[in-house]
């Protein structure tokens, strides 16, 4: 049963629903939007109404049609046009009216092939209008709607203010793209819904929990970090207005694009630095989250992948460009912190260099601590568990907000209980919900209450999941170790060889001192990399300690030594309770004696739903459970509106919710920031509201400017003054691939007829002479490397008179093809162990792969009437091609697609599939001339002998050439040049 709506919600769609208007709806997130969506699309839900839904994501589609269904909208409800639906079916589908759900692609199609009959339209609802720019394809089918019906309705929904707040007046640019004229704005602090939904409020118990220790201060390193990297990013960039890139704002999501966006005129310029910058913050940003949010160990494993991809690249090399912040001493506060949450490794005296102590491992001052705190000491697990290595001491640091989560189930499990000795009837199930910030949160604490200890003491309920998991960690380890060992024995044992070759060979003084120098540049990186500083080693090491090298050794070399020298535990841990046993664990706790126990269904007060937060669907998840107690285990803003339309929708419900919080954390800083943000935004939309000035709508409907469209068309050219005139449309004719592009859209806004088909040579048709071929700089490149673009422009020059290459660059980008990396100037100073580089020699620019340039000049030479046109944007695309086509005739479509279509690409399927495959492969053979060349030889062997004799003689390239002449238009391969 749908939820029923609110005294606000009604207010709003009587704004809206008149259809003779055309609305902007802003609306708080979390306040019902999808709700009133379905609600307006019930009410068009008639056959004699056509109502179309765009830019809808596919989850969303399934959702709306999903809550019409509830609602009563079943015959046929929402249809969903996709890609699998032919043309006949939608036009089929378009005329039996309904509401439809569409793709702005196909809908941009089927609009411009008149397939769907746009003036019997009844309307059109936008979602997400906050996307729409000048460049969307919303703002294409807005266009393209109102030239032929200017009494259907256009309603836009937004619950996004934040994304309408950026640049110079958005919304007037998303209304002027949209064409409407009538905004409405409804945040939380609205009169209306602040009366209803503070008139019935859920009972809130807010729980602030600490974190721990450890916990605090990685999370202070990693805000320092954060701290360090913007301020560098601010000095790299000093062109720039970046003062509104703050701390608060990187704990968001958004922060990655914003970042971006406003390097993005000068992102051809930055040096790889900056852009490593920008992916640190990025990398800092998610460290923040999975603190509080993932397990010890899962967090100390990702910290480990993040060294191990900082250090070495893809291919197994070192890795030049390290990220900043890890070379800083904030980060070995990280490193070190998150292995100590997970395990200590102790020394015996031996093992220990003399007169270094590292207070991390210093074990009896952690247990003198413990005692002091009043803690205890910790259980030693490894005289337990014969799995883990000698000298390993598990910590298992849990979560704080494990325990504050069953102490919470338990208060509701005697809360339940209470409210059932007293009265036996009450309204919503015992079902209690948990909201977690994500999925992988939603695994962890499903697997946390599955495996809970009751029992246990705090801190230590947990135990038994987080020693499985450390199972887990160590296996994986142990492998990792052996096959570092198995690696490394290969150049152990040909290094004394290699040696001694060399040294007979005589190897100049020079390259062993280079040898040298490079030994110790690697040596210092390492020692760098693992975070303390290579001064803390005393300068004379004492006798009978170890190495210097030893001290400062790299956390995951420190760790990968360790777990080589523990050969029989890890033995242990890898046979004797190997898999086997794991799967006979896990087979046994599945597959139980008592089917019921494990199968049967839970009294709703035994049930638990952990779920991640998501979109609108929460609320009907919460109307169709109905729950009475809500724990929030991490903070939403828009969840928490949700609870509040919830219960004020269900007036005899007792709801209970438990806000679970860190205090002094990102996550409480991030939820304020967002309450912050929020309503600056919406004051920011109401202020634009207030001042803005709407531009008048031209009548843009066919026939509207004749006049206009006569005097275009007359050309002054003709000999004698005789003027011609020519009522057809300006038209270009557009290959059905780009619409993925802007180009088409830009073009029918400068009052070019666009006619898409599907195009077999070339892109764009200009004139029944002028093919374009359109090319981005990332397409370009990919072209030159398959080959692609020789056969698009072989196929051009074949069938056109002025084939044309259009190489398109993006907008306010660099509008030159040299990348940066490769005019890059290093400002090092030049020492002893990095001496200034030479220049380049002629065997090194031999080897280098040729450039882009290099490959259009080669192009230009094979064909000589390919004309290259350079475009800075789509923009400066429109003026090109209007200029082009001006005082020519229009192109055929029938004929634009008849060119290099096959006639029957059937004919001869299945005879000699191998050899016609292995003939493709051929350069120079296409699927146009494959066909002739199978009739003029007999085998495949017989056609490189005759290609070899060919090659010899000198004349192959001319006979090829002769013979496709002698195919001729009608032949299986295209005709020659003319």
């Amino acid at each position: 049963m749908a939820a029923p709506l609110l005294t606000f919600h009604k207010e709003i769609l009587e704004e809206i629903h008149d259809p003779s208007t055309s609305d902007l709806l802003v609306l708080a997130r979390g306040l019902g939007l999808r709700r009133i969506i379905c609600t307006l699309l019930k009410i068009y839900d008639s056959p004699q109404n056509l109502v179309l839904l765009v830019n809808a994501t596919p989850e969303e589609e399934i959702a709306v049609g999903e809550e019409l269904g509830i609602m009563g909208c079943r015959k046929p409800g929402l249809r969903i046009v996709g890609y699998e639906i032919g043309k006949r079916d939608r036009q089929d589908l378009y005329k039996k009216g309904g509401l439809i759900s569409a793709t702005s692609r196909i809908l941009v199609v089927d609009m411009l092939q008149s397939d769907i009959p746009i003036e019997l339209i009844t309307g059109i609802v936008v979602l997400h209008a906050e996307r729409v720019t000048a460049l969307a394809l919303e703002a294409f089918i807005v266009r393209l709607y109102r030239e032929k019906n200017i009494t259907g309705f256009l309603k836009a929904f937004s619950d996004q203010p934040e994304f309408i707040t950026s640049g110079m007046s958005p919304l007037k640019n998303i209304m002027k793209e949209l064409q409407l004229r009538t905004v409405h704005i409804y945040p939380r602090f609205h009169q209306s819904i602040k009366d209803i939904l503070e008139n019935r409020k859920a009972d809130v118990v807010e729980l602030y929990q600490h974190m721990s220790e450890n916990m605090s201060a990685i999370h202070h390193a990693i805000v320092q970090c954060m701290t360090t990297t913007l301020s560098e990013l601010k000095r790299s960039n000093t062109s720039l207005d970046l003062d509104d890139l703050t701390i608060e704002s990187a704990y968001f999501r958004s922060f990655d694009a914003v970042v971006r966006r406003q390097l993005d005129p000068v992102w051809h310029k930055v040096g790889p630095k900056t852009k490593q910058l920008v992916s640190d913050l990025a990398t800092l940003r998610r460290l923040l989250t999975y603190l509080l949010s993932y397990d010890a160990l899962g967090f100390h494993a990702y910290l480990e992948a993040l060294v191990a991809s900082n250090t070495t690249t893809a291919t197994g090399a070192t890795r030049q460009n390290h990220s900043p912040w890890m070379l800083t001493d904030a980060a070995n506060i990280i490193f070190q912190t998150a292995k100590r949450r997970c395990y200590t490794l102790s020394r015996t005296n031996a093992d220990r260099p003399l007169g270094v102590m590292d207070p991390v491992d210093d074990e009896d001052a952690w247990d003198a601590l413990d005692d002091i705190e009043g803690r205890g000491k910790r259980p030693s697990a490894r005289l337990q568990k014969p799995w883990i290595p000698d000298g390993m001491d598990p910590v298992l640091e849990e979560l704080p907000k494990w325990d504050l989560l069953a102490d919470v189930l338990h208060e509701i499990e005697e809360e339940i209980m209470r409210q059932e000795s007293v009265s036996s009837y009450s309204r919503g199930s015992n079902t209690v919900l948990v909201m977690t910030s994500s999925p992988h949160s939603s695994v962890l604490v499903s697997e946390f209450l599955s495996k809970m200890d009751v029992d246990a003491p705090k801190g230590q309920r947990g135990r038994k999941m987080m020693e499985s998991k450390l199972r887990r960690y160590l296996y994986w380890k142990g492998r990792l170790a052996n096959q570092k060992n198995e690696t490394s024995v290969q150049p152990e044992k040909s290094a004394p060889r290699a040696s001694g070759s060399a040294g007979s060979a005589g190897v100049s003084e020079a390259l062993q001192k280079k040898d040298k120098e490079r030994a110790a540049r690697s040596a210092n990186r390492r020692r760098i990399r693992g975070g303390a500083p290579s001064s803390t080693a005393p300068s004379k090491p004492k006798e009978g300690s170890r190495p210097k090298d030893a001290i400062v050794l790299d956390d995951s070399e420190e760790t990968a030594t360790f777990f080589a020298a523990q050969s029989t535990s890890m033995n242990d841990l890898i046979v004797l309770e190997g898999d086997m046993e794991l799967l006979e664990v896990m087979l046994a706790s599945q597959f139980d004696a008592d089917f019921d126990m494990q199968y049967g269904i839970l009294p709703p007060r035994q049930t638990v739903v952990v779920r991640a937060y998501s979109d609108d669907t929460d609320d009907q998840v919460l109307a169709e459970i109905q729950p009475k107690f809500i724990v929030m285990f991490e903070p939403s803003l828009e969840f928490v509106r949700r609870i509040e339309v919830y219960r004020n929708s269900n007036p005899g419900l007792g709801v209970r919710v438990y806000f679970m919080v860190y205090q002094l954390s990102c996550e409480e800083h991030k939820y304020l920031a967002g309450l912050r943000r929020e309503k600056e935004s919406f004051e920011r939309l109401i202020k634009e509201r207030g001042s803005m000035l709407l531009p008048i709508y031209e009548d843009k409907r066919l026939g509207s400017k004749t006049g206009e469209q006569i005097i275009k068309s007359i050309s002054s050219r003709l000999a004698g003054g005789r003027k011609e005139l020519s009522t057809q449309a300006s038209q270009v004719i557009v290959d059905m691939r780009e619409f993925r592009s802007t180009l088409p859209s830009l073009l029918h806004a400068s009052d070019l007829l666009v006619i898409p088909a599907t195009l077999t040579v070339g892109d764009y048709v200009l004139t029944p002479d002028i093919c374009v071929e359109r090319k981005s700089i990332p397409d370009l490149v990919s072209s030159f490397n398959s080959g692609r673009l020789y056969t698009q422009c072989e196929l051009m020059s074949v069938h056109y008179k002025q084939p044309v290459l259009l190489i398109e660059f993006e907008e306010n980008k660099a509008f030159e093809l040299q990348a940066i990396s490769e005019t890059a100037k290093t400002y090092a100073k030049p020492s002893a162990k990095q001496p200034p580089k030479k220049a380049g020699t002629s065997v090194e620019s031999d080897r280098a792969p040729p450039s882009i340039q290099s490959k259009l000049v080669l192009l230009t030479l094979h064909f000589p009437r390919v004309r290259i046109i350079w475009s800075s944007s789509p923009y400066a695309t429109t003026d090109i091609f209007n200029d082009l086509k001006a005082n020519n005739s229009e192109p055929d479509p029938s004929r634009a697609i008849a060119i290099g279509a096959e006639e029957d690409p059937n004919v001869g399927a299945g005879v000699n599939a191998a050899a016609e495959e292995l003939l493709r492969c051929i350069p120079g053979v296409t699927a146009k001339n494959v066909k002739y060349v199978m009739s003029k030889v007999r085998s495949a062997s017989s056609l490189g002998i005759s290609v070899g004799i060919l090659s010899i003689e000198g004349n192959g390239i001319g006979k090829l050439d002769e013979g496709r002449e002698s195919a001729g238009p009608s032949g299986a391969g295209p005709c020659a040049p003319e």
